[in-house]
């Protein structure tokens, strides 16, 4: 009798076990999905501004975080094999590819991290020197895209003001057709109305483009930061639940009797 309700109350036990560790690869894989979101979406979320910034390592943060998320989706779904399938080996590459995407999401939060605080040094360098020299200039047209696309979008006029503009490049040469500004200063942008930069028809912003510029990123790259570091950290609550299954034969006897016999 006491045999009997021991054995009911370790199938209760495995049971449970087997579903609890179900539900945590399950929630492993849709948070490989945030974390995949995330690196999308921060490249297509305006991703056209890379092209004015002096390093890669914002574009690369977000290319190891969309890896890393495909990878968490792949073990996630191997977890729920192993779990449901019961088999040593695929709890074997389960474990080799908890090792990597944690050493992957580690490098992105660290990259985004140490990128974020060299950010204002970088855009005070750099966009500057972008948008004087290579604003409307053969062989820029991605640039001259991209410098447009961010006065518009952030209401801005010149990496610091809209005085910026008189050293440029395009400003200087005929082609301007004696415009101050470019024409996407314009609150309203109509054909040549970057002749007048008065305040009430171009943006007039303290800070410039760079302070609008540097806050966009640097909410990007905290947010990278955040989920690589984050969701590298919470990966042991979801390996060391399955690391008795793996690594003591007396728990694996008791969750997976297929496993050793």
């Amino acid at each position: 009798m006491g045999s009997l309700y021991k054995d009911e109350q370790d199938n209760w036990i495995t049971v449970c076990l087997k579903y609890l560790l179900f539900v945590f690869n399950f929630l492993f894989w849709m948070g490989g999905g945030v974390v995949m979101g995330v690196g999308i979406w921060t490249l297509v979320d305006k991703g056209e501004y890379l092209s004015l910034l002096a390093s890669s390592t914002f574009a690369v943060s977000a290319y190891i975080l969309i890896l890393a998320g495909g990878l968490v989706m792949v073990t996630g779904f191997l977890g729920c094999c192993a779990v449901i399938r019961e088999q040593r080996s695929c709890l074997s590459t389960y474990f080799s590819c908890l090792l990597l995407i944690f050493l992957i999401e580690l490098v992105a939060g660290v990259l985004a991290y140490v990128y974020y605080q060299s950010l204002s040094e970088e855009l005070k360098q750099h966009l500057s020197k972008t948008m004087t020299e290579n604003y409307a200039q053969p062989g820029k047209e991605s640039i001259t895209h991209s410098v447009d696309r961010l006065q518009q979008d952030f209401k801005c006029c010149g990496s610091n003001n809209s005085f910026d503009w008189a050293h440029s490049v395009y400003i200087m040469s005929p082609k301007a057709e004696k415009r101050l500004v470019p024409d996407s200063c314009c609150k309203t942008t109509t054909p040549q109305c970057g002749k007048r930069d008065h305040p009430s028809n171009i943006y007039k912003v303290e800070g410039g483009c760079i302070t609008k510029l540097e806050q966009f990123l640097a909410d990007h790259l905290l947010i990278i930061g955040a989920v690589g570091i984050g969701v590298a950290c919470l990966q042991p609550a979801v390996g060391l639940p399955m690391c008795p299954i793996y690594f003591r034969p007396l728990s694996s006897c008791l969750l997976y009797p297929s496993l050793w016999t």
